[in-house]
């Protein structure tokens, strides 16, 4: 568990694979991903800590905005990995100091069980939710378990598990699947409500 005074925000993203589950690559927006997840970490990056379970088409998109950030900020980042994806980490994972490695277990379901379950472990003022598949959903209901105060945002505008997420959930805010402004949003329904 991570602890210092900079208040933690959980990204659960990926860009869905159209070899997969078609349910979530048939209404998923890669552009729309992938400028949320780029403002998303400009607009927060200054005021909290992103934590996220590194995913390929995601790591390097916050690593993007990274370098182009000048002031020290490696401290702003945590990236969760499993040991039993050690053979196809990203380059881009070379980029950041905070690295938490969890153990490889006997199968991949296992394995990521772990490493979900060490990540949220820290305390989160936010969870944010940014296209994906499956694991975005199983990763939904964890946060909402186990942070129940925590503000939650599954950006329905960006398709796939978010958009299913959204749909599920009762009271529905609007302008999670109409606002494609990503850095007024999340100004508006983060930075704004945590002050």
């Amino acid at each position: 568990m991570v602890s210092n005074e900079l208040e933690n925000i959980f990204l659960s993203a990926s860009i869905p694979l159209n070899n997969r589950d078609a349910k979530y690559f048939g209404s998923a927006d890669v552009i729309s991903i992938r400028d949320a997840v780029i403002a998303l970490t400009t607009a927060l990056v200054p005021h909290y800590r992103i934590i996220w379970g590194g995913h390929p088409s995601i790591t390097p998109l916050i690593n993007y905005v990274m370098q182009k950030i000048e002031k020290k900020i490696q401290d702003h980042f945590i990236l969760y990995q499993s040991d039993f994806f050690s053979d196809y980490f990203p380059e881009d994972n070379n980029q950041f100091d905070n690295i938490i490695t969890t153990e490889r277990l006997a199968d991949k379901e296992k394995s990521l069980e772990l490493m979900r379950k060490e990540m949220l472990s820290n305390n989160f003022v936010a969870g944010i939710f940014i296209g994906g598949m499956e694991g975005v959903e199983i990763e939904y209901e964890m946060f909402t378990k186990l942070h129940p105060t925590a503000i939650t945002l599954p950006i329905a505008s960006t398709g796939a598990a978010a958009k299913i997420i959204f749909e599920k959930i009762e009271s529905k805010d609007m302008d999670l699947v109409s606002n494609f402004a990503y850095m007024s949003l999340f100004q508006e329904k983060i930075i704004n409500k945590l002050k």
